[in-house]
């Protein structure tokens, strides 16, 4: 019997309806471990954990579902140790406390970096420690409607280190050379570089935001082998971090580092000199260069110097811009 005709067999109202079945409700509390990549499945009666009980319960089926995978080998990394799972379960999120509560970082001109296809980002480095390449992945993750993965390009110190090499290949990052980064632009990845160097995140705070020189413009003849177009990027607040305001030089070279920094509170306050100053951060990407034209021009060192020439011109006039905007350096 239908609802219609169980309605007109009954006196009075004529809005009386069945009701409706209750929802099937699982049971048994074993649920199977997702597949990479899928989520966890909703409870279907969140009324049934009160307090927001039910939120933390997923997130720890979610947590030992990632140990199990781990501890399983049941992840993929690429041909230079990039683990994208690892990076969005580990990296990103502590990042991201940085990039959004302490630094209360904005970003800019987030759609002049491609929704596909390779590009290569090129920065303004500073800031003592090299938070600023992290802070720029975290910023175009978060903010690219496509949600992009950088992958840096980073000095041969970094890969030396035992451990700091296997964080920084499984975060993305691989060596600086041209080999390495004409792949990743060929495979059609964002790759990121900073072509100061040590020059740049060493630099005195009396030098803040005056660029320094970018090299032999190895990042231009990559880009034009491959044809990829070249995306300026500037970024305001990590100077500001860990001011330097001297160099011990014979204890960097006993160390074997670039430079030993002292600031106004490194090495006076011991492990506390060690964090950063809570700077107002701007990022600001810049129209694309293209180079598909030039690419018979990759080995013509005037072509690449002029081509670096306004890369730098563009990230320099930006910067000006961008602490016009900024006058506070710890201001909301």
């Amino acid at each position: 019997m239908s609802q219609d005709e169980y309605r007109d067999m009954l006196p009075g109202t004529t809005e009386f309806r069945l009701p409706e079945p209750p929802p099937v409700q699982r049971v048994n509390g074993r649920r199977p471990i997702p597949e990479k990549g899928e989520p966890m499945p909703e409870r279907p009666d969140p009324v049934a954990a009160p307090g927001g009980l039910d939120v933390w319960d997923r997130r720890v089926a979610e947590g030992l579902a990632f140990l199990r995978r781990r501890l399983a080998g049941a992840y993929e990394v690429d041909e230079f140790g990039f683990d994208p799972e690892l990076a969005e379960a580990f990296f990103h999120p502590l990042l991201k406390i940085l990039y959004r509560d302490w630094f209360r970082t904005e970003v800019l001109g987030i759609e002049n970096v491609p929704a596909e296809g390779s590009a290569l980002v090129v920065g303004n480095h500073s800031g003592t420690i090299a938070l600023d390449a992290l802070m720029l992945t975290v910023g175009l993750r978060d903010r690219h409607p496509q949600q992009r993965h950088l992958r840096l390009l980073g000095a041969d110190l970094v890969f030396r280190m035992p451990l700091m090499s296997e964080l920084a290949r499984a975060a993305g990052a691989t060596v600086a050379c041209n080999p390495d980064a004409e792949r990743l632009m060929t495979s059609g990845h964002l790759v990121g570089v900073f072509p100061e160097g040590f020059k740049g995140i060493g630099k005195k705070f009396s030098e803040r935001y005056k660029l320094q020189r970018f090299g032999r413009g190895g990042f231009v003849s990559a880009a034009l082998r491959t044809g990829t177009p070249i995306v300026p990027v500037a970024i305001v607040g990590a100077e500001e971090i860990y001011p330097i305001l001297a160099d011990l030089k014979p204890l960097a070279r006993l160390l074997g580092v670039p430079y030993f920094p002292i600031t106004p509170t490194f090495p006076w306050l011991g492990p506390l000199g060690m964090v950063p100053l809570p700077s107002k951060w701007l990022i600001q990407f810049c129209p694309p260069i293209p180079t598909a034209h030039l690419t018979e021009f990759a080995d013509d060192p005037l072509v690449v110097y002029n081509l670096a020439d306004q890369v730098r011109e563009t990230i320099q006039a930006t910067l000006h811009e961008l602490l016009e905007k900024r006058p506070d350096p710890f201001g909301p």
